[in-house]
C-alpha cells in the first residue's frame, strides 16, 4: 500500500509485511496520508482490515467522512474495512489518513506530566492490510477469561480450578495448525461461560465511557479532534454492538482559535463536531434519540468543583441544561463529575436547583490519607438539599473490561448489604479514546456467569433507579467532599486565578448595571447575546485542569487570552450600559459637569474613599456615599468624622488610626499591633507579629503543578531580608498608608503598601511579587489572640466551618484547604477576618490565618 504524506515532500512504500517507518514533523502539528488500498482477489470471503500503527493520533477518511480513530495507546490500529469480502465489493479504494502529531497523553518529555517536548518526533511504523481471523481472537479472550477467573477467584472458591482445567482442556483440543478444532475448544468456554449466577449476585452496570479534558496536556485545539476521533470509534463499534451504551460525560465547550471561530460564536463540544464533521454529527444524534448514545453531566463544561463562585456554577448549570433541553428535549438528571480536585458542600443545593438529583464521581479514591467510607450514599449541602451520590466501588473511570476490574467492583464496595448494584465505567480516558471491542467482548463472556458479578449493559438512568429503591438503608454524608490530594491547585497559576476572579466581578457588574438601564426605559437593549458568550467563555476557563493551573503553558496562554477578551468586552458593554443609565449626568454644561458619577453594583450602601481626576487633572482623593445597587452624584467630597493620622515612631514603626482602627506597624512591614479604636483588646498576640511573609519549600511526591505535601509546613523559613524599611506613603486625612520591600528566596522581590481610609473598619495590603522561584511556596501569616475550635470559611453562596486543630487524620489531611474571598476566626463577641481579592489556598491551624500566595 502507499502512503503519500501530503504535509511536505514525504513520500514513503510501506510494505505489506511492515518492517518500514518514517519519522513525521513536531508536535501540535498534522499530516495527511492518502492511503490507496488494493486487496487481493483471493481474500474474497475474509474478514479484511487497515493496520495503522503510529505514536501520534489518527483518524480515517473515506469518502469524505471521518470513519475510525485509531490510536496505539488506546489499542485502536485497525479499521474493519468488510467482515466478509464479497465479489460486488470494492477491492481497490482511498482512504486519508489525518495523523495528528501528538499522543492520547499529549508531547510529554520524559514522563506524562512533563513539559511539551519541542524537538519531540511522532512516527509511522506501519501501514499495511492484513486478514483478521476472528475465530482465533474469540478463542484468545476465552482463554483471557478463563484464566483470569482461575487467578483471580482464589484457592478457596471451586470456580477457580474448574476454570482453569476448562482452559486446560481447551489447551489440548485445539491444534493451532488446524482451525477445525477451535469450535470444540469454544464450546468447552462455552460450558463455562453459560452456568448462571444466583438471584442475589452482586450487578454492575457497565456503561462505555471516554473522559475527554478540554484542555490539559494538550490545548484547547486539539480537543476537538480528540472528540471526533473517540465519538467516531463509537459510532462504529455501536453498529456492530447492538447492546452498546455510552454516556458522554463532557458535553460542553466554547470553541477557540481564529478564522471561523474569530466571531466568537459561542458552541458545545457537540456543536463542534456539528460545524467540522457534520456526518458524524448526524450519526451520533440518531444514536442520542435512540438512547444508547448518552449526554450526562448538566453543566457547560466538567469545571472545578471548589474554586468558581456561586454565580459561575449556577451559569454552568444553566448552560449545560439548557443545552439539552434544546438539543435533546430534556434536562439532565445526574451531575457527572469523574476527575475533579474535590467538591464543594453547596453543589447538592445548586444540582437540586438545577433539576438534578443524581451525582456520580469517582475522585475521591485519590485521598492520600483517609479512605472515604461509602461508594453509595446520600450526599448533604449546607441547607439540607441530599442528592444520590455513587462512587464506582472500581475506583475508576477508565475501566477495559477486565475480571479483575469486576471482581474488585464487587468486593470493594463499602455499602455491601445496603445496595447490590454498581457502575462499570469502561473506556480510555483522559485523553479520549472510549470503549474498545474487546472490552465489550470480555464482558459479555461475564454477563451472567457463576463466580463472577453479574454484568449488565445499561444506562446512568437504570443503576440509579436501582440505586433508588435500595436506598432506604443508605447512609449521609453531611458537607463538602474534600479530596486530600492536589492542595497545591488553589494557588498554582496565580494569574489565572486572579484574571478569574476579576471576570466574575466584571459580569457581574455588566449585569446589574444593564438591568438598572434597562429597567429605567428608553432605547437600551439588554446585551443578552454577548453576556452569554462572555460567560461561556469564562465557564470554558473553569475547565478542572485550566483554572486549577494543572495545564500546559500554551493552554495557560489561550486562557489568559480569553480573560483578556472577557474583560475588554465587559468594559464596552459596562460603558454603554452606565451611558444609558446615566448618559445626561455625564453629558458637559449638564448640572452634572465637575462632580463625580458613583456607582455601587453591591447589594448595600458603601460610604468609601475614592481616587478621582481634580481640576487640574491630578489623582485626589474623596469620601462619597453610593446607594445600594445605585448610583449617586458626588458634588461636595464628604469629610470624615475622624481623619486618619499616621505617625513614624522613634524606632521607625508607624502608628495608624481613623476612629475605627488602630494599627501599628514594624520597620519590616509586620504589623504589631491591631485594635478596634474604642477597645483595649488587642488583636496581634506579643511577639507574633501578623502580614509575616514565609516561604516553604515545595517538592511534591509527584503531581508538581496540583500538590503541596504537608511535609512542606516542616520547612518554614520567615521572609526577613528588607530591601527597602518601611515609610510613609501617604500622610494622612482621607488615606493614611505605608510600604516597603522585601528580597524572597533568591531572585524574587514583594513590594507592599498597607493603607487605611477614613471611615474604613479593615485594612488594605496591596501587594505586587515579581516571583522567580522555582519549588518554593509563598504563604502570608496572620496569628490572631482569638481562640476557637473551628475558623469560618467562605464558599459558594455561604459558608463552611472547619477545624483549626488537628485532633484526628482527617482534621490533619486538611492542612491546606481553599476559600473564596474571605476567612474568619472568631469566638464569643470579637473575631478577625482575612479577605483577599485573588486567593484561594489558605488554612488555619491554631490562632494562624494563613493565605497562599
Amino acid at each position: 500500500s502507499l502512503a503519500q504524506g501530503e504535509c511536505g515532500p514525504l513520500e514513503v512504500l510501506l510494505s505489506a509485511a511492515g518492517g518500514s517507518c518514517c519519522t513525521l514533523s513536531s508536535r501540535w502539528e498534522t499530516c495527511w496520508f492518502k492511503v490507496e488500498l488494493h486487496v487481493p482477489p483471493a481474500w474474497a470471503g475474509r474478514e479484511v482490515h487497515f493496520i495503522w500503527e503510529s505514536d501520534g493520533e489518527a483518524m480515517v477518511w473515506r469518502d469524505a467522512q471521518p470513519v475510525q480513530g485509531l490510536t496505539k495507546e488506546g489499542e485502536k490500529t485497525s479499521y474493519i474495512l468488510t467482515s466478509s469480502l464479497k465479489e460486488t465489493e470494492p477491492h481497490s479504494l482511498t482512504l486519508y489518513v489525518e495523523l495528528a502529531c501528538n499522543g492520547l497523553f499529549g508531547a510529554g518529555k520524559g514522563s506524562l506530566i512533563a513539559p511539551p517536548d519541542p524537538d519531540k518526533r511522532f512516527t509511522l511504523s506501519k501501514a499495511e492490510l492484513a486478514i483478521f481471523n476472528r475465530d482465533v481472537y474469540e478463542l484468545l479472550v476465552d482463554l483471557e477469561i478463563l484464566l483470569d477467573m482461575a487467578q483471580l477467584l482464589g484457592e478457596e472458591n471451586q470456580r477457580s480450578f474448574q476454570a482453569l482445567y476448562t482452559a486446560n482442556q481447551m489447551v489440548n483440543v485445539c491444534d493451532v495448525t488446524d482451525p477445525a478444532t477451535f469450535p470444540a475448544a469454544r464450546r468447552l468456554a462455552a460450558g463455562i461461560f453459560s452456568q448462571k449466577n444466583g438471584e442475589s449476585q452482586h450487578t454492575i452496570h457497565a456503561m462505555g465511557h471516554c473522559h475527554i479534558d478540554s484542555a490539559w496536556l494538550w490545548p484547547y485545539e486539539e480537543t476537538i479532534r480528540k472528540c471526533a476521533r473517540s465519538w467516531v470509534t463509537v459510532v462504529r463499534l455501536m453498529e456492530r454492538n447492538p447492546e452498546l451504551t455510552f454516556v458522554c460525560s463532557q458535553v460542553s465547550r466554547l470553541p477557540p482559535g481564529t478564522g471561523e471561530w474569530g466571531s466568537g460564536i459561542p458552541a458545545q463540544q457537540f456543536e463542534w463536531v456539528r460545524c467540522w464533521y457534520p456526518g458524524l454529527y448526524t450519526q451520533i444524534q440518531d444514536y442520542v434519540m435512540k438512547g444508547r448514545f448518552i449526554p450526562v453531566g448538566g453543566t457547560w463544561v466538567e469545571m472545578d468543583g471548589n474554586l468558581p463562585s456561586g454565580e459561575s456554577m449556577v451559569r454552568q448549570f444553566l448552560q449545560g441544561q439548557r443545552f439539552f433541553q434544546q438539543q435533546f428535549g430534556r434536562i439532565c438528571s445526574e451531575f457527572w463529575l469523574p476527575d475533579t480536585f474535590g467538591y464543594s458542600a453547596q453543589l447538592p443545593q445548586l444540582m437540586r436547583g438545577c433539576g438534578i438529583r443524581r451525582f456520580l464521581t469517582q475522585k475521591l479514591c485519590w485521598n492520600l490519607v483517609n479512605t472515604f467510607p461509602h461508594h453509595t450514599f446520600f450526599w448533604e449541602g449546607i441547607d439540607g438539599s441530599r442528592v444520590l451520590a455513587h462512587f464506582p466501588p472500581g475506583d475508576s473511570y477508565g475501566m477495559h473490561g477486565r475480571v479483575e476490574e469486576m471482581l474488585k467492583t464487587m468486593k470493594n464496595n463499602k455499602d455491601k448489604g445496603h445496595v447490590n448494584h454498581s457502575a462499570v465505567l469502561f473506556g480510555f480516558g483522559d485523553g479520549g479514546g472510549g470503549p474498545t471491542q474487546k472490552m465489550l467482548d470480555r464482558m459479555k463472556r461475564m454477563s451472567d456467569t457463576d463466580g463472577l458479578p453479574r454484568v449488565q449493559l445499561s444506562t446512568p438512568d437504570r443503576l440509579f433507579s436501582a440505586l433508588e429503591k435500595e436506598s432506604p438503608q443508605l447512609c449521609t454524608w453531611v458537607g463538602e467532599l474534600f479530596l486530600e490530594l492536589h492542595n497545591g491547585t488553589y494557588t498554582t497559576q496565580a494569574q489565572i486565578k486572579k484574571e478569574n476572579r476579576a471576570c466574575e466581578r466584571i459580569l457581574h457588574d455588566v449585569e446589574v448595571l444593564s438591568t438598572l438601564a434597562l429597567a429605567r426605559g428608553g432605547k437600551f437593549q439588554y446585551p443578552a447575546a454577548e453576556l452569554q458568550r462572555l460567560w461561556r467563555l469564562l465557564l470554558l476557563n473553569q475547565f478542572h485542569d485550566v483554572l486549577p493551573g494543572s495545564c500546559i503553558q500554551l493552554v495557560v496562554e489561550d486562557a489568559l487570552r480569553y480573560y483578556t477578551e472577557i474583560r475588554q468586552a465587559g468594559a464596552q458593554l459596562q460603558e454603554e450600559a452606565v451611558q444609558s443609565l446615566c448618559g445626561e449626568l455625564l453629558l458637559p454644561n449638564s448640572e452634572g459637569t465637575g462632580s463625580t458619577l458613583v456607582l455601587n453594583t453591591l447589594p448595600w450602601d458603601r460610604t468609601e474613599v475614592i481616587s478621582r481626576t481634580g481640576p487640574t487633572g491630578a489623582e485626589v482623593l474623596a469620601l462619597v456615599t453610593a446607594p445600594s445597587m445605585g448610583y449617586a452624584i458626588a458634588r461636595e467630597p464628604l469629610l470624615p468624622p475622624q481623619p486618619v493620622s499616621v505617625t513614624k515612631q522613634e524606632d521607625g514603626s508607624i502608628t495608624m488610626e481613623n476612629g475605627v482602627l488602630a494599627v501599628c506597624l514594624d520597620t519590616m512591614g509586620r504589623l504589631t499591633s491591631l485594635r478596634l479604636a474604642h477597645s483595649d483588646r488587642e488583636s496581634v498576640p506579643d511577639g507574633c507579629p501578623a502580614n509575616q511573609f514565609v516561604l516553604f519549600d515545595d517538592i511534591p511526591l509527584y503531581w508538581d503543578a496540583w500538590d503541596v505535601m504537608d511535609y512542606h509546613l516542616e520547612t518554614r523559613k520567615p521572609v526577613t531580608t528588607l530591601l527597602k524599611p518601611l515609610e510613609i506613603s501617604q500622610g494622612g486625612g482621607l488615606r493614611g498608608s505605608a510600604s516597603f520591600s522585601l528580597q524572597i528566596g533568591e531572585r524574587s522581590t514583594l513590594t507592599q503598601e498597607i493603607i487605611l481610609d477614613a471611615t474604613c473598619p479593615y485594612l488594605r495590603f496591596l501587594t505586587q511579587v515579581e516571583w522567580k522561584e522555582a519549588h518554593k511556596f509563598l504563604k502570608v501569616e496572620f496569628p490572631v489572640q482569638v481562640r476557637s475550635t473551628n475558623a469560618t470559611y467562605e464558599i459558594q453562596f455561604g459558608h463552611l466551618q472547619r477545624p483549626t486543630h488537628w485532633n484526628t487524620s482527617w482534621d490533619w489531611a486538611r492542612f491546606e484547604v481553599w476559600t473564596h474571598k474571605w476567612m474568619d476566626l472568631s469566638e464569643h463577641g470579637f473575631g478577625v477576618a482575612l479577605l483577599n481579592d485573588s486567593k484561594y489556598g489558605a488554612s488555619v491551624h491554631g490562632n494562624i490565618l494563613s493565605l497562599s500566595l
